[in-house]
């Protein structure tokens, strides 16, 4: 019987269970997936602990993976049986086989690995949206990028450069430093150890930044508004410290007439024509070497635990996966 990691009741990682667990059929609409990666990422642990709720308990975590399609139920025309495919989206991927709607597969090209793919569905096609459509990073421009050494920070970090863009990086070691460094970050700041709102007015000058790209969420607020030049936006897309708390619209006001957002990748690919260009636009610059995609963390689906408590622990940079 194939296994998925489950959880019964929100919490620590503790909570996390390796079970064996019947695979239902594809029904109308869905195929069936032998997976041969599954993707760990942030998001994960706000299901896990409860701050995003679940569907249901008990229910199997994670939101990403890469396999190959063993079954197809009624009407499914998007792909066929042996077709390589990724996905990112509703939750149950930590798990060796699963079922999913057909029409939110994406194919996969021969030049990306399944261990590659699930390392950047949610992270790639995150760091699409952001730097393309939600804020567009062109040459010249000043960004900061908060947790640069991380799974969407080095993605970010990647493909900003490559668009001519100066990357100022918060990082918490310098280990971290130097693999932002190595992955396009111009200038790291230890937000640990340094005043990082003062190191961003002496890195530019005083001229602060067009837009900052915060996955962190509580421990960077409200320090990234004044990193940010007027009319600059702040685009807040993670809670890795805790959400950001309410705050006066007017603030924004007094820092700048600044901009805020706090998308989701849900709302950029909600129709499968959105889907399939921010994939493909993802896979074309992995593909080009422009972005490269570092799976810097590899654990059997039965450690899932351990790759949560490192990720919240901080101990990991770039992308983790599972590997059923």
């Amino acid at each position: 019987m194939p296994e998925a990691i489950r959880v019964h009741q929100t919490g620590g990682p503790e909570v996390l269970t390796f079970e064996d667990v019947p695979t239902a059929s594809p029904g109308p609409g869905e195929a069936l997936i032998r997976q041969h990666a599954c993707g760990v990422n942030y998001i994960d642990t706000y299901y896990r602990s409860g701050l995003y709720k679940a569907p249901s308990i008990p229910f199997t975590l994670g939101a990403e993976g890469a396999g190959e399609v063993i079954a197809l139920g009624e009407g499914v025309t998007q792909v066929k049986v042996g077709d390589r495919v990724a996905y990112s989206g509703a939750i149950g991927s930590y798990a060796a086989e699963r079922t999913y709607p057909a029409e939110r597969l994406i194919p996969l090209p021969e030049a990306i690995s399944y261990e590659q793919a699930a390392g950047m569905m949610l992270k790639g096609m995150t760091a699409q949206y952001l730097v393309r459509r939600t804020f567009t990073v062109e040459s010249g421009q000043t960004v900061l990028v908060h947790a640069a050494a991380g799974g969407v920070g080095l993605i970010l970090c990647q493909w900003i450069k490559s668009l001519g863009a100066t990357v100022i990086g918060t990082v918490g070691s310098e280990e971290k430093a130097e693999l932002a460094r190595a992955n396009g970050a111009d200038h790291t700041i230890l937000y640990r150890k340094e005043d990082w709102v003062k190191r961003v007015a002496e890195i530019t000058d005083g001229k602060k930044c067009e837009v900052v790209y915060d996955g962190v969420g509580k421990d960077t607020f409200p320090g990234s508004l004044d990193c940010i030049k007027p009319r600059g936006m702040w685009v807040s897309f993670g809670n890795a410290s805790g959400p950001v708390e309410p705050f006066s619209i007017l603030t924004l006001a007094q820092k700048g007439s600044l901009f805020a957002t706090r998308p989701t990748l849900a709302s950029y690919v909600a129709e499968r024509k959105d889907l399939l260009a921010t994939a493909y636009d993802l896979f074309d610059v992995v593909a080009s070497g422009k972005v490269a995609i570092p799976v810097n963390q590899r654990y059997a689906l039965k450690d899932a635990r351990k790759a949560h408590e490192d990720l919240e622990g901080r101990g990991t940079t770039g992308s983790s996966i599972l590997l059923p």
